[in-house]
């Protein structure tokens, strides 16, 4: 657990994080150990390691709210939650006070070789999040490339991926963070399904703008 302007953030591993202060938010869980009901679930996009049904039954109560990428509503109509709102890049949305924007996630350079097409298409309007509580932003980028959108967003929190192969490398993560301009930037999107904690610790000797802090996994 690490503690930012009072705001508790854990690691679960790959791209699941909690942000804990008055409420739990919990950005797109996966392969979690145990139960941790959250009062907001957030879902980047439609990929079985973000949108994950068995770990949505571990972390939903009829009092939650499930705001996710347009393209995953179809998919969560079965989750028992309070309400499910999809949201599309550029669109903004409060819940709990907790002010909510989705900023464009997809890749530019990342190929596939077997359908010759990106894992995530711009056309799909895969979404990263910004989180603002209390005055604090968290930007979490979802599964993406370093993208023009990422610009000056200037979050407090930078959760970013390192790994490479479906995402950024360590080297593209360090440029993202310089033209994002975040005060602390943590790495994620490794250890699960590519990536290693090299890469996290390359991703930390490369950044120069700001601080970096690499979570252990609770």
């Amino acid at each position: 657990m690490f503690e930012y302007n009072g705001i508790k953030i854990r690691w679960f591993g790959h791209d699941t994080f909690t942000l804990e202060k008055d409420i739990r938010i919990c950005l797109d869980p996966f392969k979690l150990s145990k139960p941790m009901l959250a009062d907001i679930i957030l879902i980047s996009h439609n990929h079985f390691d973000h949108l994950s049904l068995e770990d949505l039954e571990k972390t939903v109560s009829p009092n939650t709210t499930i705001v996710a990428a347009s393209e995953c509503i179809d998919q969560l109509s079965k989750i028992n939650s309070k309400e499910k709102i999809g949201i599309a890049p550029g669109e903004e949305k409060t819940v709990r006070d907790v002010k909510i924007k989705a900023i464009p996630a997809y890749n530019v350079d990342k190929i596939n070789p077997d359908t010759n097409k990106p894992f995530h298409p711009k056309e799909d309007n895969k979404v990263g999040f910004i989180v603002s509580i209390d005055g604090t932003s968290f930007y979490h980028t979802g599964d993406s490339d370093l993208i023009p959108p990422m610009t000056d967003l200037k979050p407090d929190v930078l959760f970013v991926p390192v790994s490479g192969t479906y995402v950024m490398t360590a080297n593209e993560a360090a440029m993202a963070t310089e033209k994002i301009k975040p005060k602390l930037a943590i790495p994620m999107h490794y250890g699960t399904i590519v990536g290693t904690e090299q890469d996290a610790k390359k991703f930390r000797n490369l950044v120069n703008s700001c601080d970096v802090e690499i979570l252990t996994k609770e």
